[in-house]
């Protein structure tokens, strides 16, 4: 175990901030960095974004990056999304639209919304999987590498559409996977654990105290049933990004050996 916890923390790089501003604006400038290495690298550079409260500030902030030529090749997929209309107050690409999406010059063909207009649930989840496989010249056993993948922390461990317990968390071959049984409001669909673990990076927003269980669970007592601790790229970096409050319930050991911001 002992080998096992130096092997994680070595794979995983935490950094708490003293406020949402200083996380913000890190983000920014590592959404800068991660897409001038994909352009200089295979050319575009694709990010899959979640929803929820916690990264709304760094949308609007990223609203804030105007260079059409830095659009023109960026990619922007959804890591999940609610079986809802983009209309409605609860879709993730809904709020990814208004906040980021239609204030930057990034063209329509380069905007990935999940298709949740399909007559089912299923559907939806078998036609997102059919555009990413599309999109990255995907054979039938491949994944997609995503250059980043933002994610989110549950107050019970989940992240993206992944909650404890559930069949979605078994997921080995598809790339997309439909969740009925989620335990908040509406049917999901969600990119799967493999996804995940091939992008070339992850980073976790955290903030607030009541995630802070959660964050402890997660780093520091590296429970297996929560979801996010199974996030563990293959090749690829891990980051979390946690305020204060988020890492209020970590050691004082533990936080001796994260990054501190401020």
């Amino acid at each position: 175990m002992v080998d096992e916890l130096t092997e994680y923390r070595g794979r995983c790089n935490v950094l708490i901030f003293e406020d949402n501003k200083g996380m913000t604006d890190f983000m920014v400038d590592k959404w800068k960095s991660l897409s001038n290495d994909a352009f200089g690298g295979q050319g575009i550079f694709t990010a899959a974004l979640s929803g929820g409260n916690t990264p709304r500030d760094f949308y609007v902030a990223l609203a804030g990056l105007t260079d059409e030529g830095m659009w023109r090749k960026a990619h922007v997929f959804m890591v999940d999304e609610r079986y809802v209309p983009p209309t409605d107050s609860d879709s993730n690409y809904g709020m990814l639209s208004r906040l980021l999406l239609d204030k930057v010059p990034i063209p329509a063909g380069n905007r990935h919304p999940v298709p949740v207009q399909e007559k089912t649930l299923e559907k939806t989840a078998e036609n997102y999987e059919a555009a990413i496989r599309t999109f990255f010249r995907l054979g039938k056993q491949e994944f997609p590498q995503f250059d980043l993948i933002m994610l989110g922390l549950g107050e019970d461990g989940h992240t993206a559409s992944l909650f404890p317990s559930q069949d979605a968390l078994k997921e080995r071959e598809h790339l997309v996977y439909p969740v009925r049984k989620a335990p908040k409001a509406h049917a999901r669909v969600t990119l799967t654990l493999p996804v995940i673990n091939h992008a070339r990076n992850v980073v976790f927003l955290v903030t607030g105290r009541e995630k802070a269980a959660a964050a402890k669970g997660v780093l520091e007592e590296r429970d297996p049933a929560l979801p996010a601790f199974m996030i563990r790229p293959e090749t690829g970096n891990l980051s979390f990004l946690l305020d204060r409050a988020a890492a209020s319930l970590l050691s004082a050991e533990f936080q001796h050996n994260c990054g501190t911001v401020t």
